[in-house]
């Protein structure tokens, strides 16, 4: 089973090619504004790395959030085309979710961070499990102030990890349970395990049905007619 996975939900955009949930290909590139421009040409070296048409693929990954809007649009956009174009069926992902399945932790709960600007985060809370984590609770929008209420609330040793580097200095000072970790960014090789589980699990969505997880109002528009007119979908 070929599958390519996309994310741009972050600054942190990565496209993957992959055999089930081994990786034959990955580009990548961390740039806050750059993820339209990235997708193009990041597409053409994994498919000329791995040697695969288009055609290929059996399943198209995606990273639908949540995230800022102007970046994530760009990589579901990207992929509900790729996907109606070769007629793949599409498996999703949570950007929080990729962040914490590659946190490297044990016993610690797990607090997965988006930096959603304008001065907040979106954060959700993870149980690590053997081979993987289970969520343990719903993301909210948050600004610094309370995501630190609720981690001073929380009883467990936690590990935090995404974009925590957004937040203030200050907000960690006499946090003794907390620890900070990577990943800072989601990324398509994790994507890619995460649709190998879905697709055997038939975890399918139509390429007209997957919806990006803003979780706000967007913070910009996209121009889509430049967007198709730069030749991002597939042929």
């Amino acid at each position: 089973m070929k599958i390519l996975a996309i994310d741009t939900a972050t600054p942190g955009s990565s496209v993957a090619l992959g055999d089930g949930s081994r990786l034959v290909a990955m580009a990548g590139r961390v740039d806050s504004r750059g993820h339209v421009e990235f997708l193009v040409p990041a597409l053409d070296f994994c498919f000329e790395q791995a040697g695969w048409e288009r055609s290929d693929i059996d399943v198209v990954a995606v990273d639908i959030g949540p995230g800022p809007f102007s970046g994530l649009r760009a990589g579901v956009a990207t992929a509900q085309a790729f996907a109606a174009a070769v007629g793949a069926p599409v498996v999703v992902a949570s950007s929080l979710t990729v962040i914490a399945l590659r946190a490297a932790t044990g016993r610690r709960r797990i607090w997965s961070v988006v930096d959603m600007r304008r001065g907040q985060v979106v954060a959700a809370p993870y149980q690590p499990l053997p081979g993987g984590v289970v969520p343990d609770g719903d993301p909210e929008l948050v600004t610094p102030e309370e995501f630190r209420a609720t981690l001073e609330s929380d009883p467990a040793d936690t590990l935090v990890v995404g974009d925590w580097r957004s937040l203030p200095d200050k907000l960690w000072t006499g946090l003794h349970r907390v620890r900070r970790g990577r990943p800072r960014y989601p990324s398509a090789d994790v994507i890619l395990e995460i649709a190998a589980i879905g697709a055997g699990r038939d975890e399918f969505q139509r390429a007209e049905e997957v919806r990006p997880r803003y979780l706000r109002e967007p913070d910009a528009a996209i121009n889509w007619q430049q967007f198709r007119s730069e030749g991002m979908w597939p042929t």
